[in-house]
């Protein structure tokens, strides 16, 4: 079986969402000093992905904007990649190690943490339709 191709207002939903999140990260970013609130950003998206993967069970609009949208454009690989080869680079070839080992370990342990903590008894969901 296979998939339909996106349509128009599922686009604008990610797109919406996306630039959200994205927005929402540059401000916590200069809010705070880019290493450790790159960590928190990507590890509270993660939380928060998680969370959605397991109370949402309608894949529509409002997932769309929250899950790969929102979340999407909230975490962000790209700033990861670059601080790490910065503190490589920078003399700090320990931390950069650090950093690229604990962000994906804490960012795939806080998002199963968000699924079992999202988890309901009997398989109920929220829904979050188009």
């Amino acid at each position: 079986m296979s998939t339909p191709p996106p349509t128009l207002p599922m686009l604008l939903a990610v797109a919406g969402g996306g630039a959200t999140g994205a927005v929402l990260r540059s401000v916590l970013t200069d809010a705070g000093a880019s290493v450790p609130a790159t960590l928190a950003i990507n590890v509270a998206g993660c939380l928060a992905l998680g969370v959605l993967v397991a109370r949402v069970r309608t894949r529509g609009a409002t997932w769309l904007f929250v899950g790969p949208g929102l979340l999407g454009g909230f975490t962000t690989m790209s700033a990861w990649a670059e601080q790490s080869r910065t503190l490589a680079l920078g003399g700090s070839p320990a931390l950069a190690a650090l950093y690229v080992v604990l962000t994906p370990a804490l960012c795939v342990g806080v998002a199963l943490v968000g699924m079992r903590l999202a988890a309901r008894p009997s398989g109920a969901g929220t829904e979050a339709g188009a």
